[in-house]
């Protein structure tokens, strides 16, 4: 505590932050630290979940060093201000002390497809408005990405418990194990009694290489791996393709769970990986090794056979061969079909995201979305903000059937 006020004193307290300005979610973080400063700690939690309610697992989780943190004023010449800091301390004593009470009590039913980031950001806005919510999710808890995504050296699961319980308290049902589509349809929930629903399942279907090798034993796909990581014998040589986030994850979840020698398969150089500035220090500080200039060519029992590429043109230099005993791929996700594939006009693009205009209103009547299932894997702040005006749009239409 001590220490995060002398991290606040730092603050210049810009009349245009910089910080503000580049938050996707548009977090009031002068306003925050004032409060902060003063003592107003439940002012200042109350300020920070409701621009957004999952603002203490971004505090964590987002890329801070291309949004607040790196777009501070201070960093230019010295170090920029830790406001992620601030924002987690604040909003975990705030959502952890606060009792949160509905503004009415009104009679209409919304189901939430997907226990995520998005699903919890609606869940949340429209139980505090009245509405009677359930959530439905695959898995056996809620938090989605964030829970069987993210490794828990990065977010610890008990902050979700967390917001699971305050979700109950705010009257909303969860249905765990419970998959929407082939046996409970979107008709069924209309059927029922559900006056509108949000879709907000994510992305869980691994993108694949489409080389030789893919469906051999020692082979995973990342997002799989990431759920029960520590279900997988993975030997200690481990090779991870892709060097996204996900990528980088899952090659520190290796290192975690016994792998010795674990490296990353880069097509381009250093400069071009895709994952997050924290994200590559990490898993280099954790002995991680990046392997550039090197695309997969064949899947083996023994290893990789790669091509190496020239830094310059992308032409084929030379080909190789990398032994380990287990290869991961993170080479993105996609869309599950389960809710589409047995529902009538639910539309999607070529990608198999569902189609939804800027307020989340897809090509079915009183069925919105939002998150990674419309615009592909993001950030998790992305997936909240744009969650927040679709559930904003979801209280217009139940209004509306008065």
């Amino acid at each position: 505590m001590k220490e995060l006020l002398l991290e606040a004193d730092r603050c210049l307290m810009c009349k245009k932050p910089r910080c503000r300005e580049h938050c996707p979610i548009d977090t009031p973080i002068p306003e925050v630290i004032a409060l902060f400063k003063e003592g107003k700690m439940a002012e200042a939690g109350e300020m920070l979940f409701k621009n957004n309610p999952l603002t203490q697992v971004c505090g964590i989780v987002c890329p801070h060093d291309d949004q607040c943190k790196g777009n501070c004023i201070r960093g230019i010449k010295s170090e920029p201000v830790r406001f992620c800091e601030i924002e987690a301390y604040v909003s975990k004593v705030y959502i952890e002390n606060t009792k949160f009470e509905k503004e009415a009590d009104l009679d209409k039913m919304v189901a939430v497809v997907g226990g995520g980031p998005a699903g919890i950001t609606v869940a949340f806005i429209l139980a505090q408005k009245g509405y009677k919510v359930t959530i439905f999710d695959a898995n056996p808890k809620l938090g989605g990405v964030l829970r069987y995504g993210i490794p828990k050296f990065r977010l610890a699961k008990d902050i979700l418990d967390t917001y699971e319980e305050r979700l109950v308290e705010l009257g909303v049902s969860i249905r765990p194990n419970t998959l929407i589509g082939p046996v409970v349809t979107l008709d069924r929930l209309f059927e029922d009694g559900y006056k509108a629903v949000f879709i907000g399942t994510g992305v869980w279907n691994p993108r694949v290489l489409n080389i030789k090798g893919e469906s051999l034993g020692n082979v995973h796909y990342a997002i799989d791996y990431l759920k029960t990581p520590e279900t997988y014998r993975i030997g200690e040589r481990v090779i991870v393709i892709g060097a996204g986030d996900v990528g980088m994850d899952a090659a520190r979840t290796a290192i975690r769970n016994g792998a010795k020698d674990v490296r990353i398969l880069h097509l381009k150089g250093m400069d071009e990986i895709t994952a997050t500035k924290s994200e590559l220090e990490g898993a280099l500080a954790d002995g991680v090794k990046i392997e550039t200039y090197k695309a997969p060519v064949e899947l083996t029992l023994k290893g990789v056979k790669y091509r190496e590429t020239n830094s310059e043109n992308n032409e084929e230099v030379k080909e190789g061969f990398l032994e380990c005993d287990t290869i991961i791929i993170a080479i993105s996700q996609a869309p599950k079909n389960n809710i589409v594939a047995n529902t009538n006009g639910l539309e999607t693009d070529e990608r198999g995201h569902i189609l939804a205009d800027d307020e989340g209103r897809t090509t079915r009547e009183g069925v919105f979305s939002a998150g990674d299932v419309v615009i592909g894997a993001a950030t998790v702040v992305k997936a909240v903000a744009k969650s927040k005006l679709v559930a904003e749009a979801m209280d217009k239409y139940l209004q509306s059937l008065e």
